[in-house]
């Protein structure tokens, strides 16, 4: 063992990769010194046991002999709440818990083989001793030592009350060393295992660690590294001199390959360019086919080449706007794109124009996305789309003429519909059900020209206005159907005139006429004015309504032709009541055919002409029958025009475009009105005996008094109050026998009353009159005083039963 420790390095280093605790370890007291001898060093306090600094030291008045005192002092000058005294009681909470008491006690019997020697005794002896003695005494205390510390761990095996707060007190040294060597004994063991360290010994004490480290292996295995790593030198040095020597030989070779290296990636590079620029302005074998073969059907196949060759040729503009301006491979790129391009544009025409022939002949048709497509690309080039579009409509028109015709001869499928011709004795149906057939089939023309040309719905309610947005599909659509429905025009004007002109009723030709114009205004608005359908249908349209105004001129002047004088009872005649009978049908039938957002104004404006040319021959007619019986009374006369106006004006009030018209009528009224009243009020006059004395104020001279006047006397103002007297008795203040005859019991209540008003007024004139001293009545208050109603116009306003007029009191 001797000669293996002579080989043993003087001082072991520990490795500055070793944890904390190792380090530790290695370095406490009891370590040997770097002779291998000497006595064991003094254990120095860890800091956490020292008094914390600060404010909580040990004041200066603790008596220094009293050890309970300072016990206690130092007990309650502890500051708890520092961070290195809450450490330090947690490490002796650790040490001295009866879990660990026991673990340290079953460790340290265990470590090395060697028991666990303690010496309480000696924990203060700190003295140098003599290097010579130093081994000696190590043996005695080790032993001693050990013996002691047997008889402690059996002790520690079952602790009892405050041992370990006592153990704490006398060990705290010894226990602290013990986890400390613990810790080295793991560290050298791993340290040996890493390394193959042969033989590791450890003997612990209160005051040394002694550490023995057997490197035999480890230093042979060092020494043969070395002569490895050295003999590799010498051979990579020679590698490295050959290595020169042929780089030096091969120096051209090397040179020349590099240069083909250099020419290599120039090439693979030049190659790629070329490639990517093939690929991005070329058309692949299966493009070029799909676009130039008849094989390869119209598809996908072809709108995704067509869409290649646009990309391509907008990406070779691109290129051409560059510095260098147009180049050649840019010119030869355009041109090649542009003959293949013309190529696709051609194969789409030739099949749209095949497709058109074959769905045209269909009445009703559905568009496929695929034609939408290829109708959508055509509209780049205009002349391609126009001659294919030329051909679908030369296909239309005949398809929609031959289904017309099957429609009014034959029907629909098996008979039904039944054949429009059939229904010719019926005027208005007859031409109703042309124009609706022809009608329905403008809206499926419509409804398969936008879908053709992809064009959205606009939600539009059924008869509403269609609201043109002037895009170029709307213009497609506006041409193509005017062309579609051109040659229905022909056969739908000849058998409307037919049917109109043979018409004599002009109920009928009204109800032909208004029913042409629903359908020109609905035609107009689908189609457009300019159309051929919508010129057709105003033509007719125009010639329906001058039907009808021919047949209600030959109607009025048939009522001027045979007239005659009025009834007896002055009621309105049978001709009249006809002719307003026909004049209420018509206008049952234009309130039937309006829309609901015209104008007012604009109502009453269409429906004038109308109006004048039925109502003023009527009214007509009826002044002309007034004239006829000679020695008519003016009464009469007034009262035969009101009942004929009244009656007009009546059968006007029902609808509202007649307003314009029925306040003319009200004048006429109002104007004969009047001349009633005042031929009542002169027959009241003449009644009441009041005349005389009216008309003697309106005649007498004005420096002539009114009682000078015969006429005026006081005699004939008396005879005249007893007359009035006796017309108050008898007059009836509701009625009078000779309005009876006015159709309008309003209005007969109406003119009495105005009569009585106006005599009433009278009656007061010629109260003034009397009462005036210019006019010298004699006892004025007793002569009106005499008779009813005493000169009190309150009173006589409640014999005539009429409202007191203003300031007739």
């Amino acid at each position: 063992m001797s000669s293996q420790t002579d080989q043993i390095p003087s001082r072991l280093q520990v490795p500055s990769a070793l944890p904390p605790g190792a380090a530790s370890g290695l370095k406490s007291p009891g370590l040997a010194s770097p002779s291998g001898r000497g006595p064991p060093t003094a254990l120095t306090t860890p800091s956490f046991f020292h008094t914390p600094p600060g404010n909580h030291r040990l004041p200066s008045t603790i008596p220094s002999k009293n050890p309970l005192a300072l016990r206690l002092y130092k007990v309650l000058g502890a500051n708890y709440s520092d961070g290195s005294t809450r450490e330090a009681l947690e490490t002796l909470s650790s040490f001295y818990s009866p879990a660990a008491a026991t673990n340290a006690a079953d460790s340290s019997a265990s470590m090395s083989g060697a028991p666990v020697v303690k010496e309480p005794d000696r924990l203060a002896r700190d003295g140098a001793e003599d290097e010579e003695d130093e081994e000696e005494q190590v043996e005695v205390w080790g032993a001693e030592y050990a013996r002691k510390a047997r008889r402690k761990q059996t002790e520690m095996e079952q602790p009892v009350d405050g041992e370990l707060a006592l153990r704490a007190r006398k060990g705290l040294r010894r226990d602290i060393e013990t986890k400390l060597a613990e810790s080295s004994r793991k560290f050298l063991t791993a340290f040996a295992e890493v390394d193959k360290v042969s033989n590791i010994s450890v003997q612990k004490s209160d005051d040394v660690i002694a550490i023995e480290l057997m490197e035999y292996s480890l230093v042979k295995k060092l020494d043969i590294l070395q002569v490895h790593v050295a003999e590799m030198q010498t051979r990579c040095d020679e590698a490295q001199s050959k290595l020169q020597a042929t780089n030096e030989s091969c120096k051209h070779l090397l040179d020349r390959a590099e240069g083909l290296r250099a020419q290599r990636q120039a090439t693979a590079a030049r190659q790629s360019i070329i490639s990517l620029f093939l690929s991005r302005f070329t058309l692949t074998e299966e493009e070029t086919q799909a676009v130039a073969s008849r094989d390869v059907p119209v598809g996908p196949q072809v709108f995704a080449a067509m869409d290649r060759i646009e990309k391509i040729r907008t990406d070779c503009r691109v290129l051409m706007s560059g510095e260098e301006g147009e180049t050649k491979a840019g010119l030869d790129i355009m041109s090649l794109t542009a003959s293949l391009l013309d190529q696709a544009f051609h194969k789409l025409a030739r099949w749209t124009s095949f497709e058109f022939r074959q769905m045209g002949k269909d009445a009703s048709l559905d568009v496929a996305p695929l034609m939408q497509e290829a109708v959508l690309r055509l509209r780049q080039r205009p002349e391609l789309l126009n001659d294919s579009l030329k051909i679908l409509t030369e296909v239309r028109q005949a398809t929609l003429l031959s289904s017309f015709l099957e429609a009014l001869t034959r029907g629909g499928p098996g008979g039904l519909p039944r054949p429009i011709e059939l229904h010719a004795h019926d005027p208005t149906r007859y031409v109703g059900d042309m124009l609706a057939w022809v009608h329905q089939a403008m809206a499926g023309e419509r409804e398969f020209l936008e879908s053709l040309f992809g064009i959205k719905g606009d939600n539009r309610m059924v008869g509403s206005v269609r609201k043109t947005t002037g895009t170029e599909e709307e213009e497609y659509v506006a041409r193509l159907m005017d062309g579609d429905l051109e040659k229905l025009s022909m056969p739908l004007r000849v058998r409307v005139l037919q049917t109109v002109k043979s018409q004599e009723g002009s109920i009928t030709s009204y109800k032909i006429a208004n029913l042409l114009q629903f359908y020109l205004l609905t035609v107009s608005r689908t189609i457009g004015e300019e159309a051929l359908l919508s010129k057709t249908l105003k033509d007719i349209t125009d010639a329906a309504y001058q039907v009808f105004f021919d047949t209600i001129d030959a109607q009025g002047r048939s009522l001027l032709r045979f007239l005659h004088p009025p009834d007896s009872d002055l009621s309105p005649p049978l001709a009249l009541r006809d002719s307003s009978q026909v004049l209420r049908e018509i206008m049952a039938v234009y309130d039937s055919s309006l829309l609901g957002d015209e104008d007012p104004t604009e109502r009453e404006a269409a429906f004038a002409q109308i109006l004048e040319a039925a109502v003023d021959p009527a009214m007509e007619m009826c002044k002309r029958m007034s004239e006829l019986r000679e020695g008519m009374p003016t009464w009469d006369k007034a009262v035969f025009l009101v009942n004929c106006t009244t009656y007009m004006q009546n059968m006007l009030q029902a609808y509202s475009f007649t307003s314009a018209y029925v306040a003319l009528l009200q004048k006429e009224v109002d104007r004969n009105i009047r001349t009633l009243v005042t031929e009542h009020s002169a027959f009241f006059l003449k009644e009441s005996g009041l005349g005389p004395i009216v008309q003697a104020m309106d005649s007498k001279p004005e420096d002539t008094p009114l009682s000078r006047l015969p006429s005026a006397s006081s005699q004939a103002l008396t005879t005249a109050l007893t007359q009035f007297d006796s017309f108050l008795e008898t007059l009836d203040p509701s009625a009078s026998p000779r309005l009876s005859l006015l159709s309008v019991p309003r209005l007969a209540s109406s003119i009495h009353t105005d009569a009585l008003h106006q005599i009433g007024r009278l009656y007061s004139r010629i109260c003034d009159e009397v009462k005036k001293p210019e006019n010298k009545y004699e006892f004025a208050g007793t002569l009106l005083g005499s008779r009813r109603p005493f000169g009190d116009m309150r009173v006589l306003w409640q014999i005539l039963g009429v409202d007191v007029e203003d300031g007739q009191y």
